[in-house]
């Protein structure tokens, strides 16, 4: 391996205590097992759920001292010998649960999510087993690449950048989109991205309403209702209104490369919106900024 590559200096839980949890310092390369690759990382993307590690609200497995960040691309730098499935030069992405690779979600790979139990992707440098990446799409940046791995008639919530992709995917198949805002700036932006209706503020409640029956209502983290005193939906609202409620994560591997191949085919309208783009070194800043307004993907470029 390359001296270049003996330390880094890397971002790292150092207790649960929000942005001020957040240490920078020169950390070991990690050594390479059976099945891995080493990555340079040149884009990360942040989400919500690195809010929730950082500031002791995370209710999933929680690896002390992780190297957070779920989203990632880079270039295969490295490989060991029972590698098959990259080279060296290859461009990847991160998949965000590292062992589910296809079929439903159970208990084991519920357990590996990167950047939480699995040191992730806020660093330049990492090594990943070859089953946990999948190849990046052509024509992207890696800044518009890392939004990815968490990037799934729809109704959307808000504009952070998982709402915008699913207002782009929704549109590419032919869907009826209604979206929801808190500004007229914002309804604009959903306007122009292709949004049938635009609503105001969101709540659960009034997205059981606007269901038909038999409908079906998707719940991704704590979003939508979060600070407001309003009526919480309970079980019996299933069965009273008539529609299916269910939680969702992220899509396995196999999902994440089909999605890849959708956007390579339609590469102008599924491209990731990305709000801003920070340096390595201004994480902090980027956390503090993810948990203010933003529109789309707040970025992080590591050279």
């Amino acid at each position: 391996m390359d001296a270049v590559f003996t330390n880094a200096k890397q971002w790292n839980i150092a207790e649960e205590n929000g942005v001020l949890s957040l240490r920078y310092s020169e950390k070991p390369i990690p050594q390479l097992d059976d099945n891995q690759v080493l990555v340079k990382i040149h884009g990360t993307s942040l989400n919500f759920r690195d809010l929730l590690i950082s500031q002791e609200k995370y209710t999933f497995d929680l690896k002390p001292g992780v190297f957070p960040g779920s989203d990632g691309a880079g270039t295969v730098v490295a490989i060991v010998k029972h590698v098959t499935r990259f080279q060296p030069g290859d461009h990847v992405v991160t998949i965000i649960q590292q062992q589910h690779l296809a079929g439903s979600i159970d208990a084991r790979t519920a357990k590996s999510g990167l950047g939480g139990s699995i040191d992730g992707t806020l660093r330049p440098i990492g090594a990943f087993d070859e089953q946990w990446l999948v190849a990046m799409p052509q024509g992207l940046s890696f800044v518009e690449a890392s939004t990815l791995s968490l990037g799934q008639c729809v109704i959307t919530q808000g504009t952070g950048g998982v709402s915008l992709f699913a207002v782009q995917f929704a549109k590419s198949v032919g869907a009826r989109v209604i979206a929801t805002t808190s500004t007229r700036e914002k309804a604009k932006f959903l306007e122009n991205l292709g949004a049938d209706h635009i609503g105001g503020p969101s709540t659960l409640e009034q997205s059981i309403a606007s269901l038909k029956l038999d409908g079906l209502l998707c719940v991704v983290e704590s979003v939508g209702s979060a600070g407001q005193d309003i009526k919480m939906p309970h079980l019996l609202d299933c069965w009273v209104n008539l529609f299916t409620a269910r939680g969702i994560w992220v899509g396995s591997r196999l999902q994440m490369e089909e999605m890849i191949r959708a956007i390579e085919a339609n590469i102008d309208t599924l491209r990731p919106v990305v709000d801003s783009v920070f340096p390595l070194d201004q994480v902090k800043e980027a956390y503090s900024y993810l948990a203010c307004e933003h529109l789309g993907k707040v970025c992080i470029n590591i050279e």
